[in-house]
């Protein structure tokens, strides 16, 4: 016996109907932010150099004289 499947037509939009001009227009401006993230953003970050943090040396008093003799009570 044969089997018959009946696929339905497919639906197509009406011509009045813009699915796909909206996606391009975001995916567009989402390209073009990228590029200028690339072409503004890595020069930026590469002039702004090292950060320099500036930590005081701290102050360490050394007398002059040490006295060794231990001495001790019995």
């Amino acid at each position: 016996m044969t089997t018959i499947v009946n696929n339905p037509a497919p639906v197509v939009a009406p011509a009045s109907e813009n699915t796909g001009g909206s996606s391009l227009l975001i995916g567009a401006i989402v390209l073009i932010g990228f590029v200028m993230l690339l072409y503004f953003g890595i020069p930026a970050i590469r002039r702004m150099g090292p950060v320099q943090v500036n930590v005081p040396a701290p102050q360490v008093v050394v007398p002059g004289k040490i006295d060794l003799n231990v001495t001790q009570t019995k």
